[in-house]
């Protein structure tokens, strides 16, 4: 055994997954880099009629700027800072972040200016709808622009067999769609209900309640929920609380 711990980390497999694997690298931990997302562009824009327009991920903010999207007089909205620099990367001003980098964060920054106003939300197809009904309960018109489709990729679920085996210490999933395509993967294999026992010996972390919540209806034990929606502060956080492996 070594006193290095193996900590699974899903992303997309694209340079997101390749610099969560380094992070991990840099804190200590032994990553395990398991894809669990693949990106499907509908090659969709934003409405042309919006007074406000939230985006929710670097990949949207990729997206649309590659589909040749120009905004005129709308307020562009970001879900949190990651979004935001990537916006301000491909050329676009970014108007508002909240405080709290989530789906009920941007509601709480929104609500008091949105009654009346039209709110295109430009965002894969497993988007929270938090974000929409929160929206649409302040009195906005919102509508939806499917901007990418997220599946999972084939041969995905390394890590599953790791925690079925009893050799993962640590697992850091950023969105219930993870979660999912992770059983789903253990599922494939035959390994479910162990891959399940896995993660119960091991420290998981998640980002956001939403995701808490999807893994707690699947059975799975949440150790960490780090204040900060960022996927450093998981890392962080999670490893933090991951006992050192004995030998």
């Amino acid at each position: 055994m070594t006193d290095t711990p193996t900590v699974a980390v899903f992303r997309p497999d694209d340079d997101r997954l390749e610099r969560a694997a380094d992070l991990l690298a840099d804190l200590g931990a032994e990553p395990v880099p398991d894809p669990m997302l693949a990106v499907e562009a509908t090659d969709a824009t934003p409405r042309t009629d919006a007074d406000y327009v939230v985006f929710t991920s670097k990949t949207g903010a990729e997206l649309v700027s590659a589909a040749g999207w120009e905004p005129s007089s709308e307020t562009v909205c970001a879900i949190g800072p990651a979004t935001a620099e990537a916006l301000r990367d491909e050329g676009y001003a970014v108007d508002l972040v909240p405080e709290e980098f989530t789906s009920s964060g941007l509601v709480s920054a929104l609500e008091s200016q949105v009654d009346g106003a039209r709110v295109e939300v430009a965002r894969s197809d497993h988007g929270s709808p938090v974000l929409l009904e929160g929206l649409e309960n302040a009195g906005a018109y919102v509508h939806e622009t499917i901007l990418y489709r997220l599946a999972r990729p084939e041969g995905s679920g390394d890590s599953a067999r790791l925690a079925a085996d009893g050799d993962l210490d640590a697992a850091c999933f950023t969105s219930s769609l993870t979660v999912a395509h992770f059983l789903e993967a253990a599922a494939e294999r035959g390994i479910r209900e162990d891959a399940l026992a896995g993660l119960a010996d091991a420290t998981v972390g998640v980002i956001g309640e939403p995701t808490a919540e999807t893994a707690a209806e699947k059975g799975i034990d949440i150790d960490v929920v780090p204040a900060e929606a960022t996927f450093e502060a998981l890392a962080r956080e999670t490893l933090a609380a991951t006992p050192v492996p004995k030998e």
